[in-house]
């Protein structure tokens, strides 16, 4: 399997390469030459998770990876997770389900994607006797899931950037209480949008291109692999009685986890109706998919805070596809977008990927409201970036009544506790992992907000 730039596919590199660089050398973002679509068929006798997350990562791997191996990593990834379904689907109404994908060890969907990726980095190393420097930035949960994934691995150092005051207490604690030499967490005066433009800069500067850096951001191109599984296993496991097509209603900021729908929709021929992009009020793709206009603005800080994100780094991705696989107007259309913060495309310009989406902005008020209906109608307590994603089925089933939508549920509800108690009254219980956690000593760095101090502080203490 060949991979390729969304900003040059004239070149070409391996998984292997694609999986440790994350970031394309001409800055952009790697995907498959070649979809393989027919080779995606699966027996309704085999719906468990692992069967099917074999089928779909052994296909993007090609045979790089022996299927024995290839097979042992995915089975040593999902082995910590609570639940043996891995990502559980609950009906709650005959139309509507709620998937649950926050059953890994940090409690968020990031830890499907990074559970794997982190065995991926450490099956490379290995082979090869090498070591690599992760850089990534965190709205919230990414961080975490990445230090489970790699603490303790004498290969990796993982440098983490969160923006300071603009995560919850119980995400910023998932990274600072990590005991690991390994571990290096910064605080980054600023927004998230500011921590990812940094991690990209030090990707494509001159002085650290040739350091050994990989990413483990939704910019890998595997993070988005692993997250097309669930969104085929959850379409199996529906349609085992009947054939339906399913709408997947999900909470998204930086447009990754909606992505890898995308692609089981129109590379994978999943029985998928539409991607229901539900945000915040941080609403640029909301925006974007009911005008085609793509416009940064102000991030605004609200109750769901892993989605308070104005660039959504895996849009690029998209765009490929919009402008026909042709690298060079997304290029062109890129570099225009970073000096002007805005790019609009024609409204019927591949108007077939554009009608594979539907998208919907909830205020914060209504995601406390949602939480407390749930609450008291199935007695669930969704985390606030669940309720985005809920609030936005209700929407769209409104005038979709004979549909049927899958809500994504991203998140344990303890990780947003305040969130749950202004909603409902009452904290979530802490699982009993993360029981101790507020007493237990953090330590990270605190840096402004500035480009020179953070890669000073990276490349004095990189392998």
């Amino acid at each position: 399997m060949k991979y390729t730039s969304t900003r040059n596919n004239k070149a070409f590199i391996d998984f292997e390469s694609v999986s440790l660089k994350g970031l394309a050398a001409d800055g952009g973002l790697y995907l498959p030459k070649d979809w393989n679509t027919e080779n995606f068929k699966f027996s309704k006798k085999e719906v468990d998770f692992e069967s099917i997350a074999f089928a779909i990562i052994n296909n993007f791997v090609g045979d790089i990876i022996s299927n024995t191996d290839l097979r042992e990593i995915i089975r040593k990834s999902y082995t910590g997770f609570s639940s043996k379904k891995i990502t559980p689907l609950k009906q709650l109404e005959d139309n509507h389900w709620l998937l649950e994908l926050f059953h890994g060890p940090t409690l968020a969907f990031k830890d499907i994607a990074l559970q794997l990726l982190g065995n991926l980095f450490n099956f490379f190393l290995e082979k090869n006797n090498n070591q690599i420097n992760i850089i990534g930035a965190t709205s919230g949960d990414t961080g975490s899931a990445a230090l489970e994934a790699v603490k303790n691995n004498q290969n990796i150092n993982i440098f983490i950037l969160h923006p300071v005051n603009r995560v919850s207490d119980f995400q910023r604690r998932q990274m600072t209480t990590v005991k690991s030499s390994n571990v290096f967490n910064i605080g980054i005066k600023g927004t998230f949008d500011d921590c990812q433009y940094i991690v990209k800069k030090l990707f494509n500067d001159i002085d650290t291109k040739e350091k050994k850096f990989a990413s483990i951001n939704s910019i890998n191109w595997t993070r988005i692999m692993a997250q097309i599984t669930y969104y085929i296993y959850a379409v199996m496991q529906i349609n085992l009685c009947e054939s339906k097509k399913i709408s997947f209603s999900v909470p998204t900021g930086n447009f990754g986890d909606a992505y890898a729908g995308y692609l089981a929709k129109s590379k994978l021929n999943a029985s998928i109706e539409k991607i229901i992009i539900a945000t915040n009020e941080n609403d640029i793709l909301d925006r974007f998919f009911k005008s085609g206009k793509y416009c940064k603005s102000n991030v605004k800080s609200t109750n769901t805070p892993s989605m308070d994100i104005q660039v959504a780094s895996n849009f690029e991705r998209l765009l490929y596809d919009i402008m026909n696989e042709d690298s060079k107007q997304v290029l062109k259309i890129m570099k225009n977008f970073e000096s002007k913060n805005s790019l609009s495309i024609k409204k019927n310009t591949n108007k077939k990927i554009l009608d594979s989406f539907k998208s919907f902005s909830i205020n914060q008020k209504r995601t406390l409201e949602v939480i407390r209906n749930v609450y008291e109608k199935y007695n669930i307590i969704l985390d606030p970036h669940t309720a985005v994603g809920f609030a936005a089925s209700l929407e769209y089933l409104e005038k979709n009544e004979e549909h049927t939508v899958v809500s994504l549920a991203t998140a344990h509800p303890a990780k947003f506790s305040n969130a749950v108690l202004k909603a409902i009254g009452k904290k979530p219980i802490l699982p009993k992992k993360y029981k101790n956690i507020f007493e237990l000593e953090e330590r990270y760095e605190v840096l402004d907000n500035n480009y020179k101090l953070v890669k000073d502080f990276i490349l004095k203490n990189i392998l």
